[in-house]
């Protein structure tokens, strides 16, 4: 019997030892070759695309095409949309995700879907959802136009658009974060005499710094580069109702190249700074993971 159990111990430890395909030096190379051009073809091959184009014409011409009125116009407003959409979904997020996860209520499956709604929503959609609710044939379009309110092709149309495809990230990064910690030390906070308010402040901030971080970033990098739901609502009206995707698209459609892709270099840092901090998010997380496991 004891041969029998070292026989199939052995066989167990040579099974451990014996390589698979994934250590394998050929599937290894094969692999890693595969990412590697599929990497380059989808992502840096487009990148150095929009920067050869925007720059081929020399410094000036890009700087012109950055600095011309109309494109300086599209630049502000969409830093201008930005500004007002994330710290608002900054607060509703951090809030639904609170209520979600440490307190039992009837309709939190509801929340729930409703949070998860423009992930399966096309933008194009909720635009037309808003021209229908406050367009001027909508069903509060002739009471917006006798109290002279304008939101469709105007700011506000944008700015709610924006609010709508942009809401469930600081909530969707949250979510799990806090439902992994649970409630045990919310629970130990009230119990030694804390309000709601100084736990929340005290406990649970510091407990979710990092996800909410990466949450932020994540909502200000699609309110930026949001253009589905902005072009319906926005009506393309240059000085006043372009954001800058709205602008390289107009700028691309009447053949001004270098200009379009100049604009579009400035979403391509953007997408870059973004993934540069959320690196360095998921690299501080990791090490703090460490520094508490040690």
């Amino acid at each position: 019997m004891a041969s029998v159990i070292a026989r199939g111990t052995g066989l167990a430890h040579q099974a451990a030892r014996a390589p698979g395909v994934a250590d394998s030096p050929l599937a290894r190379r094969i692999l890693i070759g595969v990412s590697v051009l599929f990497l380059g073809a989808m992502l840096i091959a487009p990148l150095l695309t929009v920067f050869g184009y925007a720059l081929y014409q020399g410094i000036d011409r890009y700087l012109a095409g950055i600095l011309e009125p109309a494109a300086w116009s599209a630049i502000q407003l969409t830093l201008l949309t930005a500004a007002i959409c994330v710290p608002l979904n900054t607060v509703f997020g951090v809030a639904a995700a609170w209520a979600i996860t440490k307190f039992e209520f009837r309709g939190k499956s509801l929340l729930i879907s409703l949070i998860d709604l423009p992930f399966s929503v096309s933008p194009v959609i909720a635009g037309l959802v808003f021209v229908i609710l406050f367009g001027a044939q909508g069903f509060l379009g002739p009471w917006l136009r006798a109290n002279d309110v304008q939101i469709i092709f105007a700011v506000p149309g944008i700015v709610l658009a924006t609010l709508f495809v942009t809401f469930p990230f600081v909530a969707r990064e949250l979510i799990p974060l806090m439902q992994a910690q649970g409630t045990g030390n919310e629970e130990a906070s009230v119990s030694l005499g804390a309000g709601g308010f100084r736990t929340f402040w005290r406990v649970t901030l510091p407990n979710i710094k990092w996800g909410l971080l990466y949450g932020v970033i994540l909502c200000n990098a699609r309110a930026m580069g949001e253009f589905g739901a902005v072009s319906v609502v926005s009506g393309h009206i240059r000085h006043q109702t372009n954001t800058m995707p709205l602008h390289v698209e107009i700028l691309y459609n009447e053949y001004q190249f270098v200009a379009a892709f100049a604009v579009a270099s400035l979403l391509a840092l953007l997408a870059l700074v973004t993934l540069a901090v959320k690196t360095a998010i998921e690299s501080a997380v990791a090490r703090s993971a460490r520094l508490a496991a040690h």
